[in-house]
């Protein structure tokens, strides 16, 4: 298969994104921009193209994909909202819709079980780019579009790494430009609690703990390693292809000798005590200077990719601050740490 990229840029957004619509119309899968990373699209009510997603990826069918709505008015085809939590969703998806925080919520019938990896439940977003809005209003039906890379890989923030995943394997990736939030979405549950609602983050992303509390009261739900209840929630999703070692503190890494090392650094502060630490095969800075977490978080699979090499025996990644989006940060390094641990 010929891998066909498609820039959208200001001048022919809306031709690429009218080709998109209709490759996804005659069934087909499209890699497609977010603010967030890349993801590949299928018709989320078209099971045999969903599978198509599953294929590509080769991503196994118990890990659910994120269904990806044009506007509000559409979530009602896909969830059946519970009356007693309908004003908190409303406020939630007023406030972050569109933007980076997906709800997973109870699914309507139309939704195919392979989309929810035969759960109850479906995740649901409204991404802020509004390339893919478009692509999704021109199909006329929701997109089920996990992350654009294979499974077990570092997600994409550009259409180039897109293409290093996944050229011959799809038939169009639309070139968006690089991604603006760098982190996948947020992922919360909303229930019914004593006083005020309950919301349980099942991934930390952008929209953080501290924005979510004012709708609710905010716990970090509890990981079951063997069924997915989310989206993006396995270890494997963060994981390069070598070993990546997370040391609170940088004496706690000791270097085996012959070995080659890369650091993934936050600020590249030699304050900081890893810079200095070990003769690096390579340095690739999260944030240079001061350490701004916002453009930690957008510069992480970027920075990733770029020490995932094959000269490399592993990555060493400074901590950064568990705060804020750092929390979605740290998940992701605890997660890819804890594949090869």
């Amino acid at each position: 298969m010929q891998t066909r990229v498609e820039i959208a840029d200001f001048e022919n957004w809306r031709r690429a994104a009218k080709e998109a619509a209709k490759e996804l119309d005659a069934g087909g899968i499209v890699a497609v921009p977010t603010e967030t990373v890349y993801g590949l699209a299928a018709d989320a009510f078209n099971a045999e193209a969903v599978a198509k997603v599953f294929e590509a990826k080769e991503r196994p069918t118990f890990d659910p994909l994120i269904v990806h709505l044009s506007r509000f008015g559409e979530l009602d085809r896909v969830a059946e909202v519970p009356e007693e939590i309908a004003e908190v969703v409303r406020e939630i998806a007023t406030k972050f819709w569109p933007g980076p925080l997906t709800m997973v919520l109870p699914k309507t019938a139309a939704v195919p079980d392979i989309v929810t990896s035969g759960l109850s439940t479906v995740a649901v977003r409204i991404s802020k780019h509004e390339v893919i809005r478009t692509i999704a209003k021109e199909l006329g039906r929701p997109l089920a579009a996990p992350s654009a890379n294979r499974f077990g890989r570092v997600s994409p923030t550009s259409a180039s790494a897109v293409l290093s995943e996944l050229e011959g394997r799809i038939p169009l990736i639309i070139d968006g430009g690089a991604c603006s939030a760098g982190l996948e979405s947020t992922i919360i549950t909303i229930e019914q609690g004593e006083k005020r609602p309950l919301i349980r983050i099942l991934r930390p992303g952008p929209v953080t703990k501290e924005e979510l509390r004012e709708f609710g009261r905010v716990v970090k739900a509890k990981r079951d390693r063997s069924q997915p209840e989310a989206p993006g929630t396995l270890d494997s999703h963060y994981a390069p292809s070598i070993p990546l070692l997370l040391f609170e503190k940088p004496e706690d890494f000791v270097p085996e000798e012959g070995k080659k090392y890369a650091l993934l650094s936050y600020r590249g502060a030699t304050r900081d005590g890893y810079v200095d630490r070990h003769e690096w095969a390579k340095i690739e800075i999260l944030s240079p200077g001061n350490g701004k977490l916002a453009e930690a978080a957008v510069r992480f699979f970027y920075a990733l990719r770029a020490v995932d090499i094959e000269e490399i025996d592993a990555i060493v990644a400074e901590p950064v601050s568990d705060v804020g989006i750092g929390t979605a940060i740290m998940d992701r390094l605890r997660r890819a740490s804890a594949v090869r641990s």
